[in-house]
């Protein structure tokens, strides 16, 4: 059968080209008869990328007659956050939203993967070094969120689009010329760190009211790194400016992911230096971009340094070898703090219940039950699709331990993993009393809500390998039951971060609907420590990490 193509999938495949446009500033009409008019003339478009302020300073009349849909735009639109503080209140959502029909909110930042593979990378508001942020800014950690999402692994080679408002200072460097704005002023440095690490394919920026298309720049150093794709930055007026400066931008794209290897490196005539390297004070890019803090809303934390009775080598076993063994090779380190790398000094440390070889056991912080636990990799994977073949095993061993020991609990336990906003494993697994249900009642209800949330939950064999049906990169929920089925969604855009949570807590199965939100179910650290220690004790017959 087949699967039925979103419009994001049209664009990847360069069926159909895309629009960019500048600062709306409130000017939906003059946008929107513009675009039926072009469209007209040349035929449909598949989506608009908005960058810059999209609302204005202007009444709302305008605006209201397409959020109570009077008016429809004609094209599924897709636009970045507020700028400023008057227009915050547009934007209620951090993680996106609709905001009327064919117009969405993307979000504060995030990625937006076409099944094909292009991947559109988006970074709303404008810089804050301060603390607190402002509701419409990003600081240096969520331009280092962004990079350790994507270029944590060796695989990554580039983005196809970056969307942003604010310009990349020193864009102009080794460029023509960029008009009346002066490049080395104006502009974000942590844009440049962004565009820099991410090497996007096209750069799309506004705000400064004017039009300007850089001459494509290198991301390589010519005889001293392999070739790589060039980047082209394009920077779009406002919407309706008095000047006729250019706001619309027309472009097709194929996923860098689809290319030919030498088409993709082949360097345009015109082509230049990078204009964010250093190279002498002008090109330098200042002081370097602090290391990011994970944000706050991480759902789980682990102890590193309580005792748990027995001194465990880097084996993960009671320490008996000699000085002289073979030591295990290091596991993949993130490029910044990361909240779930079991050596990481940023996180709690009181909820690490078991540590093997490659993988340990953690307590849910705010979980739908006392024994609901964590699998997660020691080294930085960002997902099950990621790991390597000895942790695959481990982590393999950690799910039939974890079975036998909530089966002997009178349980069945459920596990599922959101590869989706987050950026290390969290393999969750919940017990399930058996007298709750059956396991069929239980894919019954993961079925049914995802129909009601238009999520299409596929059914995969019972020994298959997520790797087989997800790439790395790619976004994705599975849920798995203690007869080994397996239900796959894979994520386009939007998906709810709550929903394994949601399905487990409803009534249909533990009937605790006021915990589908892990931060409602908190409890004091020393309630925390009192069960991590239960599980502990209760755990230690079925540890066969313990084993010789």
């Amino acid at each position: 059968m087949q699967r039925r193509r979103t419009r994001l999938e049209f664009v990847c495949r360069g069926w159909k080209p895309c629009l960019v446009c500048g600062d709306v500033e409130g000017k939906f009409d003059v946008l929107f008869n513009r675009i039926r008019a072009i469209q007209k003339k040349s035929g449909d478009f598949d989506l608009l990328l908005c960058v810059g302020n999209f609302f204005g300073s202007t009444p709302d009349a305008e605006w209201e007659e397409y959020k109570t849909g009077i008016k429809k735009a004609p094209i599924q639109t897709y636009v970045l956050g507020a700028n400023n503080q008057e227009t915050v209140k547009y934007f209620q959502e951090a993680d996106g939203c609709e905001l009327a029909e064919n117009i969405t909110y993307l979000g504060r930042k995030g990625i937006f993967t076409g099944s094909s593979g292009l991947q559109i990378v988006y970074l709303s508001g404008t810089e804050s070094l301060n603390e607190p942020v402002p509701g419409y800014s990003f600081s240096p950690k969520d331009v280092s969120s962004l990079k350790t999402m994507l270029c944590s692994t060796s695989q990554f080679k580039g983005i196809d689009i970056l969307l942003t408002s604010p310009w990349p200072k020193y864009v102009g460097n080794f460029g023509n010329s960029s008009g009346e704005v002066d490049t080395k002023k104006c502009g974000s440095a942590l844009i440049s760190s962004l565009a820099t690490g991410l090497k996007p394919r096209y750069h799309f920026a506004a705000l400064e009211k004017s039009y300007y298309e850089r001459l494509p720049y290198r991301n390589h150093v010519v005889l001293q790194e392999n070739a790589q794709h060039a980047t082209r930055f394009i920077a779009l007026a406002n919407v309706g400016n008095p000047e006729k400066k250019k706001y619309l931008y027309a472009f097709s794209i194929v996923p860098m992911k689809l290319m030919d290897a030498a088409e993709l490196v082949k360097q345009p005539p015109d082509v230049t230096e990078n204009p964010y390297r250093k190279s002498g004070k002008e090109a330098s890019l200042g002081k370097e971009i602090p290391a990011p803090e994970e944000e706050s809303a991480c759902q789980f934390f682990f102890d590193l340094n309580e005792k748990q009775g027995r001194k465990r080598s880097s084996m993960g076993r009671e320490s008996k070898a000699s000085p002289h063994a073979k030591q295990p090779r290091k596991p993949p380190q993130p490029p910044g703090p990361c909240w779930f790398c079991l050596a990481s000094p940023e996180v709690e440390k009181h909820l690490v219940v078991n540590v093997g070889t490659h993988c340990y056991l953690a307590l849910a912080k705010g979980g739908l039950s006392d024994d609901h636990v964590l699998i997660l990799p020691i080294g930085h994977y960002q997902s099950v699709v990621e790991l390597s073949a000895e942790v695959v095993e481990e982590v393999e061993k950690y799910k039939d331990t974890l079975k036998c020991f909530f089966k002997s609990k009178g349980k069945r336990c459920v596990l599922f993993e959101r590869n989706y906003k987050s950026h290390h494993l969290q393999l969750q697994v919940i017990p399930v009393p058996l007298s709750c249900c059956a396991t069929d009642d239980i894919k019954d209800a993961f079925i049914t809500q995802a129909q009601e949330q238009q999520i299409e939950l596929l059914e995969i064999p019972e020994h298959s390998d997520i790797k087989q049906i997800a790439q790395p990169g790619a976004a994705y929920f599975y849920v798995e039951f203690d007869t080994g089925e397996k239900l796959f969604h894979r994520i386009k855009k939007n998906f709810p971060l709550q929903f394994g949570r949601e399905v487990l807590a409803s009534e249909a199965i533990l009937n605790i609907p006021n915990k589908s939100d892990w931060r409602q179910c908190q409890i004091s650290k020393e309630e925390e420590e009192t069960l991590a220690r239960r599980f502990r004790k209760d755990f230690e017959p079925f540890d066969f990490t313990l084993d010789d």
